[in-house]
């Protein structure tokens, strides 16, 4: 989510659809919103580009993420 853009805003969800990302959510250290929006941010991605895996979608912003701290490392492939 984008700085300039984190005003919350009230949508209704289904019940039913909180209760399936609590536990996520508590898994991730996250609220069951915070959960549902990033579902919604990963689908979106998943989306735009059907090209990618979704494992290789889910982990970009933690390697762009890396990128910008400087601690991502470079994978060693092997050449068999």
């Amino acid at each position: 989510m984008c700085a300039a853009s984190n005003i919350g805003v009230t949508l209704k969800l289904f019940a039913e659809l909180i209760e399936i990302a609590k536990p996520h959510a508590a898994a991730m250290h996250r609220t069951a919103p915070q959960q549902i929006e990033h579902w919604a941010w990963l689908g979106k991605a998943v989306e735009e580009n059907p090209e990618l895996s979704v494992p290789f979608t889910q982990d970009t912003p933690l390697a762009v993420e890396k990128v910008k701290e400087g601690s991502l490392t470079e994978y060693p492939f092997s050449s068999k």
